[in-house]
Parts: structure tokens; sequence; C-alpha cells
């Protein structure tokens, strides 16, 4: 598996951007098959820093509605990663 097959995108949401400023953790959605190990090697393969931990959850997709008709969102895994200090990982830079 490739390193961008295993890295699929930051979740960038007001929890991820406290725990970025204040933990020095960045949070992706990752593929369902992937290990800590893949996971963290692909991150300092792509993003070029090194890190210290890495966490992962399964997360459960959301029953939606709307009207009569029930669905349900997908279910993913999703990879929180500690960086070494002094390093980050800018995702908006120059916006």
């Amino acid at each position: 598996m490739n390193q961008y097959d295993i890295i699929k995108r930051p979740v960038i949401t007001e929890k991820t951007s406290i725990q970025k400023e204040e933990c020095n953790q960045v949070s992706f959605e990752v593929d369902k098959r992937a290990n800590r190990v893949e996971i963290a090697r692909a991150i300092e393969k792509i993003f070029n820093v090194k890190v210290a931990k890495t966490q992962t959850a399964h997360v459960r997709g959301k029953t939606t509605r709307r009207g009569r008709i029930l669905g349900k969102r997908k279910d993913w895994k999703k990879a929180i990663v500690t960086l070494m200090p002094g390093e980050r990982i800018d995702f908006f830079e120059g916006v």
C-alpha cells in the first residue's frame, strides 16, 4: 500500500485545531486496513516530520434522515498523530 493510499485527508475541526495548538497533535482520516506503524511512516514520509505517538479510533457513521428515507454515513478510521517537540504540519500556510 502506498503512503498516499494510507492517508486520505486531514480532519480539521475546532477540537483538532485546539489539539494542534496545545498538544502538537494532528488528526487524519486513514485507510481502515492501516496500522499505527504504517500510519506513522506515511506521515513522516509525506510531511517530512518526526512522529512521537500514533493513536487510532474507528468512527461509526451517523444515521441520517431525509423525510421518510433513512440512510447511514460511512464508517471510517481516524488517526491522532503526536509530533515530536519542535515539529509542525501547516495545512493552510499562506491563507
